[in-house]
């Protein structure tokens, strides 16, 4: 953890940073002459921040290979449906994802950096509207989509909180990018197709049998590249004036014949792909032929928490069969022993 940590933020995130979001970036959208005379339009980070970490999770999980009986038997035969492994608290993936949530507010909105005149705080109440709006309609995509297509292949109709939190942050995700120029209508869309992009992305995986226990890469890498692109469909004129400038190139649905934001969009969604990937990959193979990337097989199946942290996170144990044999027993044979009304003491005031 310690090894892709440091590679991670000491050689991959800051050439992604700075070539999106510095002045002197190639494709950023604050340069004097930028790529496709506008740049990569990423305000708060689909692409920077969602993608890197998510294509790194993508090479992460098809390197290392899946759990222990998620996708085989012991035996290393096919499973006919892949093993599911329940959460530990669904109560605590609840609470995290709504402080995720609110953490947003600081990531999205914080992002104009400075609300220094009426323009920055329109951006700034624009990022906060938008961002709810797309992650609240993501949330309901993603569960009410899944409960028809269960519905659809089991004839029963169940509710899955997991679909609903993850289409809430995967609809977080999808408006990081084009938070501050696109409308609360376009927002709203935005989360329909980041709900469904989320199920799509956790489909494939299993598919493609890619182990991804918590659906990370749905989430931030599926999700901020759908992000990205919704910016190149639906960044509108006025907006884009206020957050970025005005260099005269928007998303499709407001000007169908200008191609350069949508194009500048690709490719950065290309570029990060393709730089995550060249420096993490073989990162990762190094990782796992010095043994350091993955534990054997009986600390696998003790968990990381015993084998690797000096106990469980969940104290899960409860008294023994004898144990509890022993406790029956003992209550069995108490007397409770309840004095008469003609054994009762005496009070002391009438033999006084």
């Amino acid at each position: 953890y310690l090894c892709y940590s440091i590679m991670l933020t000491g050689f991959v995130y800051p050439v992604v940073v700075y070539s999106i979001w510095s002045s002197s970036g190639f494709i950023t959208a604050f340069n004097d002459d930028p790529a496709f005379g506008c740049g990569m339009h990423d305000f708060a980070g689909s692409g920077v921040v969602h993608m890197t970490g998510g294509m790194t999770a993508l090479v992460a999980a098809k390197v290392l290979g899946p759990r222990i009986g998620r996708f085989y038997d012991a035996d290393g035969n096919k499973l006919p449906e892949p093993h599911t492994f329940p959460p530990h608290s669904v109560a605590l993936q609840v609470l995290g994802t709504f402080i995720l949530w609110v953490g947003w507010y600081g990531f999205n909105p914080g992002s104009t950096l400075a609300i220094a005149s009426a323009a920055s705080g329109n951006v700034a109440a624009l990022c906060a509207v938008t961002t709810t709006i797309a992650a609240a309609t993501s949330a309901v995509t993603a569960m009410f989509t899944d409960m028809l297509m269960t519905r659809k292949k089991t004839g029963e109709t169940m509710y899955d909180i997991t679909m609903a939190m993850n289409g809430a942050l995967g609809g977080l995700v999808s408006i990081t990018a084009g938070c501050s120029v696109v409308t609360p209508w376009a927002a709203f869309i935005i989360g329909i197709i980041g709900g469904w992009t989320y199920i799509f992305w956790s489909s494939l995986l299993v598919k493609l049998k890619i182990d991804d226990a918590v659906d990370a890469i749905p989430v931030h890498f599926g999700c901020g590249i759908w992000g990205c692109i919704a910016v190149g469909l639906f960044a509108k004129e006025s907006l884009v004036s206020e957050a970025y400038g005005d260099h005269g190139h928007y998303g499709l649905f407001y000007n169908p014949g200008d191609w350069n934001l949508f194009a500048a969009q690709i490719c950065g969604v290309l570029w990060v792909i393709g730089w995550v990937g060249a420096v993490m990959t073989p990162f990762f193979m190094l990782l796992n032929t010095l043994g350091l990337f993955r534990v054997d097989t009986v600390e696998e199946e003790v968990g990381l928490d015993i084998s690797h942290h000096k106990g469980a996170a969940y104290d899960l144990s409860g008294p023994t069969e004898d144990q509890v044999e022993k406790y029956e027993i003992s209550t069995s044979q108490r007397k409770l022993v309840v004095p008469k009304d003609d054994e009762a003491p005496a009070t002391g005031g009438d033999d006084a």
